[in-house]
Parts: structure tokens; C-alpha cells; sequence
């Protein structure tokens, strides 16, 4: 297991899938897939998602966000609201000193709106310390809006100043993770998924869509957003609003309908992992 420690002392679990060498040379490869997971999950989920994006040339790596996984950190917790960011930040740089190349960001519901929220800071006028520059982004199903009522938000309001760190249940049921009873089934039965969220991580969610959101217009790097439309872990009309009003000569969008939010999960996982594939194949440069 290789870890990489955070800003704050904890240890990040980083997992790589590196194309195979080939009769003693390195492999010819068109760069780097960067994914990042979402709430209450894991990085060895994605296992099928990198063997393909292999088969497709890529080399990719992921991390167990503070709080999941083999990380460490309190389950659903961060410690300031930049946290993820600049978790994000330190295994990108270390990424890039490992793979030189072009990098793509991949993160899905939750990681999808860490991924948008650490690009859309690439448009500020004075950027924090902790953005740094990729080739492209994809989002997958991203929490850009997650659906809350009224009830949530009056609850966020009053615990966040109160208890930022106390951890709840997030609410979402495991069938509505895919249509497929076997993936259900095994993310009920995986010891490395659970079902905490604290205030201060909810606020950050919630904060963070508006940012992307309200930055779709100015959207300048090239980005796939793919969603599912009966997505009830998040509201589907937070990519909708950012489809609506992105540059559509930067940001290809392809809403699923009737999928459910996990579309890398789904029984037509392979159209949509096609999908990818070649919307990538530009965005990348085979390096030998």
C-alpha cells in the first residue's frame, strides 16, 4: 500500500494501475487518469473503470479520501473547508512527478464536485494555494446539486456553527446506486463503505456546487460531464443548470436517462465507458 500524508498528518491510501510494460520497453501511454471517489466509498470501486481506461492507453491512479477507505481520518470528516482541495493538490503533485504527461481528472458524485470545484478555482483572479493546472476534467454524475429539502438545509444551518464535526447518517439508500441487484449488493457487504457525513463536509458540498455552478459560462478546460437522469443520491438538475450554461465547444454533456447514479455501475456500464474512452482520445498524447 503507498501513502502520501496530508497537510494535517493523515495518510492517504494511493492505488495505481500502470500499463504493462511490453518486451522490456515502458509502454506507450496517452497520460494520466486521476480518480477521485465519492461520499461514503472507495477507490478499489473503481477497479473495472481503470482496467478499461488501461485497455484504452491510460495510466491511472486513485486515493481513499480522508474519511474513506484505507485512508485515515475520522468517516466523513475533514478538518478545514479547503481539506479535500488541497488533499487533491498534493496527489496530483505527486503524480506529476511520477508520470510526466497530460493529466485528466475523473471524479465521480461527490469527487465529480471536488474535481469541478478545484478546476473552477483555476478562474479566479488571485487562484488559492492549493489549485494547480490539468489537461481536462470529467465528471461523472457530480454532486453539483445534492438535493437537499428544506428540512436538510434548516438542519445544516444549525448544526454547522454548532457541531461542524459531529458525523450523521447521509441518508442515501443503497438501491439507489444502480439498477444492477449485484452492485447493490456488494457495496451493501463492502467493510470499506459507510454511511457517515458531517456538517462541515455537507456545507462544503453544498458551497462547492454553487461555485461550479455559477461558473459554467467562464468554463475555459475541456470537460465531459456525464450523468445519470433518475439519479436520486443527487439532484440531477445541478449537471443540467451547468450543461445549460457551459460553453458547449468546451463541455460535452450526455445525460443518461433512466440510469441510476452510479453510471459506471450500471447494466450499459460499457456504453458509457466507451463514451469516455473517446471523448478522452484527443485530450491525451501517446508518450514512449
Amino acid at each position: 500500500m503507498q501513502t502520501l500524508q496530508t497537510e494535517d498528518g493523515l495518510p492517504l491510501h494511493l492505488r495505481h494501475w500502470a500499463l504493462a510494460a511490453a518486451a522490456g520497453s515502458a509502454p506507450a501511454a496517452r497520460g494520466s487518469v486521476l480518480i477521485v471517489h465519492g461520499l461514503g466509498e472507495h477507490i478499489g470501486r473503481y477497479a473495472h473503470v481503470a482496467a478499461h481506461l488501461n485497455a484504452n492507453a491510460w495510466h491511472v491512479i486513485g486515493y481513499d479520501q480522508r474519511g474513506h477507505g484505507a485512508s485515515g481520518g475520522a468517516r466523513g470528516a475533514m478538518a478545514t473547508p479547503d481539506s479535500l482541495l488541497d488533499d487533491l493538490a498534493r496527489v496530483i503533485d505527486a503524480l506529476r512527478q511520477a508520470r510526466p504527461g497530460p493529466l485528466v481528472l475523473l471524479g465521480h458524485s461527490m469527487g465529480g464536485l471536488i474535481a469541478g470545484r478545484f478546476v473552477a478555482e483555476g478562474l479566479a483572479a488571485q487562484p488559492a494555494p492549493w489549485w494547480r493546472p490539468v489537461e481536462a476534467l470529467v465528471m461523472s454524475s457530480p454532486a453539483l446539486d445534492p438535493g437537499m429539502n428544506a428540512f436538510q438545509k434548516g438542519l445544516l444551518a444549525l448544526l454547522g456553527p454548532l457541531a461542524p464535526n459531529l458525523a450523521v447518517n447521509n441518508g442515501l439508500n443503497p438501491a439507489w446506486v444502480s439498477r444492477d441487484p449485484a452492485v447493490v449488493a456488494a457495496y451493501v457487504e463492502d467493510p470499506l463503505v459507510h454511511d457517515r457525513v458531517t456538517p462541515r463536509l455537507a456545507r462544503f458540498i453544498v458551497d462547492g456546487g454553487e461555485v461550479v455552478r455559477a461558473a459554467a459560462p467562464r468554463w475555459t478546460l475541456p470537460t465531459a460531464l456525464l450523468y445519470a437522469g433518475a439519479d436520486r443520491c443527487v439532484a440531477p438538475r445541478g449537471s443540467d443548470a451547468f450543461a445549460a450554461a457551459a460553453p458547449r465547444d468546451v463541455v460535452f454533456s450526455k445525460r443518461y436517462d433512466g440510469f441510476s447514479h452510479e453510471i459506471f455501475n450500471e447494466p450499459e456500464q460499457r456504453e458509457v465507458l466507451a463514451t469516455l474512452s473517446r471523448w478522452l482520445v484527443p485530450h491525451g498524447a501517446l508518450n514512449s
